[in-house]
């Protein structure tokens, strides 16, 4: 049976549009780090260097290499981890253009560094060599969190964090960093504004 993302893993992607406490266990990324205003164009070709290795990783059994243990599935949604530069955090109004960000697509289990070589070996007529050289294979552990679903515009951002904030204050929850993790439900070219969802997510500790 494939394996979609949006039935088996529903936890971790759509969640409630009210706070809730979850913990987040290991999962692997291909990720790519980068700095700047999201509607710049470099932001835009990580987002493409991302899918295409992750499509070239799905697509490997019809290009003669089949990785062990793989599985049919859905390719997950992009991530991505946002903060800000030193001189940013020291604004009282958001500069996009501060903006530091770590990008990222989760991979089914099966995937191992070899597999994500040899996806990169796939995808080197397609991508330049900066990109495919700052692109990384890494497991990350979020642990506990607080997430919520953020339906609309990402400028609205701040008003569901605002209301995260608030459910952390009630129920005695320290949040512990000021970076934050998104998760693209909707393909924003293809979506209004008002109707995007985004999972917003943070670490906490109770």
């Amino acid at each position: 049976m494939k394996y979609e993302w949006k039935k088996q893993d529903k936890i971790y992607y759509l969640p409630k549009t009210t706070p809730t406490i979850i913990d987040i266990p290991s999962f692997t990324y291909i990720s790519i780090e980068g700095r700047g205003n999201p509607n710049n164009e470099q932001f835009g070709c990580v987002v493409e260097a991302l899918y295409t290795l992750s499509y070239a990783i799905r697509m490997m059994p019809k290009k003669g290499f089949t990785p062990e243990g793989y599985f049919e599935y859905t390719v997950f949604p992009l991530e991505g981890v946002w903060d800000l530069d030193e001189e940013g955090r020291k604004l009282d109004f958001l500069d996009k253009d501060k903006l530091v960000y770590k990008l990222m697509i989760r991979q089914p289990e099966f995937v191992t560094e070899e597999v994500f070589e040899k996806g990169k070996e796939l995808s080197n007529k397609k991508l330049s060599p900066e990109l495919l050289n700052q692109a990384t294979f890494e497991t990350i552990e979020e642990g506990k969190c607080v997430q919520c679903m953020h339906i609309g515009s990402y400028d609205d951002e701040p008003k569901t964090f605002s209301v995260m904030e608030n459910f952390c204050t009630e129920n005695n929850i320290v949040r512990l960093e000021k970076t934050h993790r998104e998760i693209y439900i909707s393909d924003a070219r293809k979506t209004a504004p008002e109707k995007l969802k985004t999972v917003l997510r943070f670490k906490v500790s109770k």
